[in-house]
């Protein structure tokens, strides 16, 4: 008998008979298992014949308000969520009773068609099944969405619900104003809080269910435009005996009356505050100040909501009152500031070509856009007479003939553009009068403000960084019917260096925005 076992072996021989490890076999399968556990199944069958997941169901319900799109978080806060969210999935979890008796090792979404009102969500749990056992366990749960309406938008479907209102106005004879304070709103989702939105003549009433998300809004809207804002409040009922009182509150919120491209003569203290600018000048930009433009040196100043309001004034005209100009000699004086170029403009107006030979030598700031032949737009000094004061003190010698405020681009029409924009749906106030009247008012309103919008957004095509704090979206229209080659060149004929919006700076995806854009938002081109 050869014994060819090293000194190591021997050693671990001993060891073995001195603690030999016990082997019992698994009474479902038969498979040897460790019997020093005490155990009498293996890990698999363990697996298959116990159920630590027994209590927890696999069914669930979720409220959600279609109104609003908010979904119920118990006992009655109603919270905002995306499909697929880590909000949603949180939700989820703890409308899932029983959980807490397992550990849950993770979670995950299984996708489900958007319109099936179906939740699932698979989830992966461990726990105990015997002592000293711990088994790891997946296993499904499918939430049914089930629609309700909120009390928020219950009350906001009956009458004097409303416990605070914002009433915005403008004095001006267009939208344009509104067009570009919807664009923010809708961008900061400002109007998330709002039961509804009216709108009126002169501009917007906010209605909401607190005083808190009144406050909201006009701190939002002091930030973005000049306003000067004006609280009152109304007794609504009163309770003797506890003490407690009802009100509605008011919030009366006026723009300035002052917009982009409008001929301003500034007072004469209020210019020399502002860097000593000349008086005549146009507005140039609007935010939470007014800036102003000198065309004849460049010079910019800015001019905050407050001290306007202190002493406020009138612009001397708007953008309706301009005219047709045509270049005739351009010749820049070298002078440049930021995409402003000064130079000396010859301009004749378009109706005198052909009829007299009256020429205007102008300075603008246009000089880096416009070349001979151009059309540009301005407002004519000259022949214009104005109700103002302020206009009457200046001195007739540095008073222009003619101040170019643009250049007129040939583009393209309004169905052929490749971008939208997203509108906020408005009630409106119906006018009490006779029908013919009511009518024709109706459809003068109509046309009046598809003149503004369109306005707008050649103004969103020409300012890029006016685009810059607003959301622009791609169209989905397919491309208008194609007609003969000559009429659709004729249609689409545009200069070539008319101003048009990169493929890049277009956001997509539109139909997925709803959770967060509330209940009173449409699409529009």
């Amino acid at each position: 008998m050869n014994n060819n076992y090293t000194p190591m072996d021997q050693n671990q021989l001993q060891q073995q008979h001195a603690h030999p490890v016990a082997t019992v076999l698994c009474c479902n399968c038969g498979t040897p298992i460790d019997g020093s556990a005490g155990l009498v199944m293996c890990y698999d069958c363990i697996k298959m014949t116990v159920d630590i997941t027994e209590g927890i169901p696999r069914e669930a319900n979720v409220s959600f308000c279609r109104n609003c799109e908010r979904f119920l978080q118990p006992p009655g806060q109603w919270i905002r969520a995306e499909l697929e969210s880590r909000e949603l999935l949180a939700l989820c979890l703890r409308r899932l009773k029983g959980l807490n008796k397992v550990r849950l090792v993770d979670a995950s979404f299984i996708w489900t068609e958007p319109h099936s009102r179906r939740i699932r969500v698979k989830l992966t749990v461990q726990g105990e099944a015997m002592a000293n056992t711990i088994i790891q366990q997946t296993f499904e749960v499918e939430y049914v969405v089930v629609a309700m309406q909120c009390a928020d938008c219950a009350r906001s479907y009956t009458t004097n619900t409303w416990r605070a209102t914002v009433q915005i106005r403008q004095k001006v004879h267009h939208k344009r104003t509104f067009l570009y304070l919807e664009q923010l709103i809708l961008k900061h989702n400002a109007h998330v809080d709002t039961i509804s939105i009216t709108e009126t003549k002169d501009g917007l009433d906010f209605f909401y269910a607190q005083k808190n998300h009144a406050v909201k809004m006009v701190d939002f809207l002091n930030s973005v435009v000049p306003i000067k804002a004006k609280k009152s409040e109304e007794l609504i009922s009163q309770d003797v005996h506890t003490g407690s009182s009802t009100y509605k509150f008011s919030y009366s919120i006026e723009i300035a009356p002052i917009c982009k491209d409008d001929l301003v003569v500034l007072p004469k203290k209020l210019a020399k505050s502002l860097g000593n600018i000349s008086q005549f000048v146009i507005c140039s930009k609007v935010s939470n100040t007014i800036q102003f433009l000198d065309p004849n040196t460049l010079q910019t100043g800015d001019l905050s909501a407050a001290v306007y309001w202190r002493s406020p004034f009138q612009s001397l005209a708007d953008v309706s009152q301009l005219i047709e100009f045509i270049v005739l000699d351009v010749e820049p004086t070298g002078a440049v500031k930021g995409r402003n170029v000064l130079a000396d403009v010859t301009v004749a107006r378009s109706c005198d070509l052909g009829v007299n030979d009256q020429v205007y030598y102008i300075r603008t700031h246009l000089g880096g856009i416009i070349h001979a032949g151009d059309t540009v737009m301005g407002y004519f000094i000259a022949n214009s007479n104005y109700n103002s004061e302020l206009f009457d003190n200046l001195k007739y010698d540095y008073v222009p003939d003619v101040v170019l405020v643009k250049k007129l681009y040939q583009r393209k029409t309004r169905k052929n553009r490749n971008w939208k924009l997203k509108r906020m749906a408005k009630e409106h106030k119906e006018i009490e009068a006779s029908q013919d009247y009511s009518s024709r008012v109706q459809k003068q309103d109509m046309e009046r403000a598809e003149r503004d919008y369109e306005l707008f957004l050649q103004e969103l095509e020409e300012d890029a960084e006016l685009r810059q704090s607003i959301n622009l979206y791609k169209s989905n229209k397919p491309a208008a019917n194609q007609g003969t080659e000559t009429a659709q060149n004729e249609q689409d004929e545009q200069d070539a260096d008319a101003p048009e919006i990169n493929i890049d700076e277009l956001l997509d995806e539109l139909d997925d925005m709803t959770l967060e854009d509330g209940p009173d938002v449409e699409m529009e081109t």
